[in-house]
């Protein structure tokens, strides 16, 4: 198998992030201001970066988070395979102290080894991971894309890295994320190699109000994005 490297992203703010609603697959909102202004900085940080393709979820927070290099001719393509988890009757709302222990409970089984709980209505994370071998497959089948820039979410990521990178699932919580975070990983012909986690130097020049990461998954201090 050909090289590749894989520009791996999370979307920039929303106002769900903000107000710490829970958003997940089936909220389809929109970036805020801080978010537009995360996306480009981001852009004009990596504007040097030949990217063959540009790869998002069926979610516009994603699209929007890479629209400069679209706007600029890097051809961009949307797999569903890379939505956010579904949280199910969660989304859409802020979340009580009630939910939050329930959540808490959730995250010890996943890493107990326990990948099928999930919130009621919702999918959980081994659900998740077969979809996104679907993704995988099909961003890896095309070898003459060398440098592809993909933009997705928080948890989907966690998991979508564990594949990549043969790493339990038990441990995704170990890959932190902040909006428009980057990681980048290469494949070697072989297997993937982790060269940048959670990079968000790309904000040096942004007010610390808008650089600062974000929380990330849901209960009442975390948000799902």
């Amino acid at each position: 198998m050909a090289t590749k490297e894989l520009y791996i992203i999370r979307h920039g703010e929303t106002e769900f992030n903000k107000r710490g609603f829970v958003q997940g697959s089936g909220i389809d909102s929109n970036l805020n201001d801080t978010g537009r202004r995360q996306a480009q900085a981001f852009f004009e940080h990596y504007r040097h970066v030949n990217f063959d393709k540009i790869y998002v979820s069926a979610l516009k927070r994603t699209w929007q988070s890479v629209e400069p290099f679209f706007l600029r001719g890097v051809p961009m393509q949307v797999l569903p395979g890379l939505n956010e988890i579904s949280w199910g009757h969660k989304e859409g709302k802020v979340l009580s102290n009630e939910d939050d222990l329930q959540y808490f409970d959730m995250l010890n089984s996943w890493r107990s080894g326990d990948l099928t709980v999930k919130v009621p209505g919702g999918e959980s994370p081994l659900e998740v991971a077969e979809r996104q071998k679907v993704a995988i497959r099909h961003i890896m089948q095309f070898t003459h894309e060398e440098r592809v820039l993909v933009c997705m979410h928080g948890r989907a990521m966690r998991i979508i890295l564990s594949l990549l990178l043969e790493t339990p699932m038990t441990e995704m919580d170990k890959y932190d994320h902040g909006n428009l975070c980057l990681y980048v990983l290469h494949h070697d012909g072989e297997k993937f190699h982790l060269k940048i986690a959670n990079s968000t130097e790309h904000f040096v020049h942004l007010p610390p109000a808008i650089s600062n990461d974000k929380p990330h998954d849901f209960h009442a201090h975390k948000v799902i994005s």
